[in-house]
């Protein structure tokens, strides 16, 4: 018997799936697949797919974390893509968290809360 996952994808609700969608494509996701109310978001070899919500209520209690090789770059592109005025959504500058990650939060259009960080090398005591 083979039990092994293939892979996990979330489905992100989007209020407003047509900005969302726009939103992500401005972060650099491709979008090789999409439906009135359903698309397949990829960046390198991470997915997820985006859903049509009418539950605003949903998306504000829906979190995601994405692991990259340098947040300063991500908070760089997100800032000169001018992604929070474009998108009216917020945005923070990258912390040090005490779990070592440095990270920052992004909202999209419709509420969601994206953690972009990466790992803090742990220094040896």
């Amino acid at each position: 018997m083979n039990l092994r996952p293939v892979e996990i994808k979330a489905f992100v609700p989007a209020y407003d799936f047509a900005l969302s969608k726009a939103f992500y494509e401005a972060l650099g996701f491709e979008v090789p697949w999409s439906s009135e109310d359903l698309a397949y978001l990829r960046l390198g070899s991470t997915s997820f797919l985006l859903q049509a919500n009418t539950s605003p209520e949903f998306a504000q209690n829906f979190v995601m974390h994405m692991l990259v090789e340098n947040v300063d770059d991500w908070y760089r592109l997100v800032m000169s893509s001018n992604i929070p005025e474009r998108f009216k959504v917020s945005v923070q500058v990258p912390q040090d968290q005490p779990w070592h990650i440095r990270d920052f939060p992004l909202l999209d259009p419709s509420g969601v809360l994206w953690r972009i960080g990466q790992n803090i090398p742990v220094q040896a005591q």
